[in-house]
């Protein structure tokens, strides 16, 4: 009898439906962690894949539909604004509160790196048994070369000279700049050219929304295997060997957050906990995937049917801001590089700082909206300013945990930007 209202909570939102599996996932992954005892390491995996199953099948749905979904949206979000010159205020002001957000964002990571000295609380023993290992073979050989000589040709590269091929490999920053050249292209053009076009990304989205309704049926599911799988894998002994840098890299994304608030405050007078309330389906869901593509389609209509937004905004800048607006990641990468610095003892002077700061803004922008991926951009930015990549194996047992937590903070600064965008940009219909 007293199941009742939770029996009705959980019917009526997904955000708790979503919730109540995340900690179901929790526990049911430390129970089968071989470190409590109940069975070994290989049944444990075993089970951890196949609790998964249904997460990755969830994932790889939306994967499947997230590149026809981000550039009919784009598309649809630009040539809904039949005017030039609004459009260029509009990509003016949007690069210009990412790159600023972003900046803070690191500026944030480093800072509270700074003053609690996480590197200072690692146990030594713990310390060189990392040290004396390495990067899996080759990694070395994989990472991007930080040199500026290769900024020209970095941004030829971003112009896809095959829109298909970029598809396919799921380029997304590629596909975004396709979609918007296509956009503005639309808009320039005759009225009986451009309709046909833009009535089939109509349809093209329309599809992909229904095929993310159909998704979104089993994300609870999801969200319980994924959860159990990630603590059958790394369970508690890893997060207390670095508590104290997980605990840095949480306190600066819960100040990015308050950041977040005061902003949409400002800019909408909507009261934090409003705002809060009315993502927090899209951040759950963020939480448990790790992926802000994944997220992509929820985040849209949170945008629009949560906290209002016009289509013409959200439709623009939700699939943008997924691929370059990355502020939780790169409030990571400033923390765990300052962190490293700490642990490696690399004093690191204010240039050193500075160069971090410009290194997580450029990486995170335009940085593969999937999982891990802040890893890859962390060695980048570590060989810029001599820092070893070895490093990262004291980080990686519990890069899963906080990648979960940058996500939830991206989804978090796409909606709010899209919040401020809806603001700024007037009140056009």
């Amino acid at each position: 009898m007293g199941m009742g209202p939770i029996k009705e909570m959980l019917k009526q939102n997904l955000w708790a439906k979503m919730l109540f599996a995340m900690i179901l996932g929790v526990l049911t992954g430390l129970a089968v962690n071989p470190s409590a005892g109940l069975i070994s390491q290989e049944i444990g995996t075993l089970i951890g894949n196949w609790l998964a199953l249904p997460g990755k099948l969830f994932l790889s749905l939306l994967q499947m539909i997230v590149v026809p979904l981000v550039f009919a949206s784009i598309i649809r979000g630009i040539a809904s604004n039949e005017d030039i010159e609004f459009l260029k205020k509009m990509g003016l002001r949007v690069v210009l509160y990412y790159i600023v957000t972003t900046g803070l964002a690191v500026t944030i990571g480093i800072s509270v790196a700074m003053i609690i000295n996480p590197g200072h609380y690692l146990d030594k023993t713990t310390f060189n048994s990392y040290r004396e290992d390495s990067l899996p073979s080759g990694a070395d050989q994989t990472l991007p070369d930080p040199g500026i000589t290769n900024i020209p040709e970095y941004f030829v590269n971003l112009l896809p000279s095959n829109p298909l091929q970029a598809m396919v490999n799921t380029q997304m920053l590629q596909v975004v700049i396709f979609a918007v050249i296509v956009g503005v292209a639309l808009v320039s053009t005759e009225s009986k050219y451009s309709r046909p076009l833009l009535e089939l990304m109509n349809s093209i989205q329309s599809v992909c929304m229904t095929v993310v309704r159909w998704a979104m049926l089993i994300a609870p599911l999801a969200v319980f295997g994924l959860l159990a799988q990630i603590m059958i894998q790394v369970g508690w002994e890893a997060l207390l060997g670095v508590a104290a840098y997980v605990s840095t890299v949480i306190l600066g994304l819960l100040l990015l957050l308050c950041v977040y608030c005061t902003i949409v405050f400002l800019a909408s007078k909507m009261s934090p906990v409003d705002f809060l309330r009315k993502i927090r389906s899209a951040q759950v869901l963020a939480f448990s995937t790790s992926s802000s593509a994944a997220v992509m389609p929820l985040t849209l209509q949170t945008a629009q049917e949560q906290l209002g937004v016009r289509p013409a905004i959200s439709q623009f800048m939700i699939p943008l801001g997924t691929t370059i607006n990355m502020d939780g990641t790169a409030l990571y990468q400033g923390a765990a590089a300052v962190f490293l610095a700490q642990v490696f003892g690399v004093d690191l002077s204010s240039t050193a700082l500075l160069l971090i700061l410009l290194t997580s803004v450029g990486a995170s922008i335009g940085s593969p909206a999937t999982p891990g991926m802040g890893i890859v951009i962390l060695a980048t930015i570590l060989t810029s300013v001599g820092i070893p990549t070895a490093g990262i194996a004291i980080i990686l047992g519990v890069d899963r945990i906080l990648d979960m937590s940058r996500t939830a903070l991206n989804v978090t600064g796409d909606l709010a930007a899209s919040m401020v965008m809806n603001r700024w940009l007037g009140n056009r219909n």
